[in-house]
């Protein structure tokens, strides 16, 4: 719980009554490898903060190859925010990587923590407007480099993801082919 209320306070001032109501709405929720946290065709219920583990965000292309958009790790929010906010089905799957632990929320608690803490939303808009422009900065150079580069560059920007997903997943990310990862990964070491 603390490793929730210190990113929450990241954002935001909040009093000891707010963090104790906050830490009354969270409840904890376990995912194995493979599961999803939210599927697409289904409207996302609930924000999860990952306290142990890795989930991805990916979605299946028009010839049905699944391609990962992003991979979201400790000590951060995971929620399919537009379509959790607009009560929409979800066009995405976030699926745990690894073994998770997350500190969950409804859609009603999240509700009700915004409508009992008055700066919740200042709090929220933060996070979002942060996570809009990490995302920005995670696909700009994918256009721009080549695998190689992107490769490297993942490399240095999330030095302990690389170890812990499958090649399948950095493949599709960075895409490329896994056997185009393998052969990158030869020629650096």
């Amino acid at each position: 719980m603390e490793d929730l209320i210190a990113y929450f306070l990241q954002f935001g001032n909040l009093n000891q009554q707010q963090i104790a109501f906050i830490s009354k709405k969270a409840t904890k929720l376990e995912l194995r490898k493979d599961d999803y946290f939210s599927e697409a065709g289904k409207i996302p219920r609930q924000v999860g903060f990952i306290l142990e583990g890795i989930l991805r965000v990916c979605y299946y292309n028009n010839k049905w190859e699944e391609i990962t958009k992003y991979f979201v790790d400790e000590h951060n929010l995971i929620v399919d925010y537009q379509h959790f906010e607009a009560g929409i089905a979800a066009s995405d799957y976030v699926q745990a990587v690894t073994t998770c632990k997350l500190l969950v929320f409804s859609k009603k608690d999240w509700e009700d923590l915004s409508k009992t803490i008055l700066v919740w939303d200042a709090i929220v808009n933060k996070i979002v407007q942060k996570a809009l422009m990490e995302k920005l900065e995670r696909r700009s150079p994918l256009v721009e480099q080549d695998a190689t580069t992107r490769y490297l560059s993942f490399l240095e920007k999330f030095p302990k993801l690389a170890n812990r997903i499958p090649l399948s997943y950095l493949a599709s990310y960075l895409g490329i082919t896994q056997s185009s990862l393998s052969r990158i990964r030869r020629k650096i070491r």
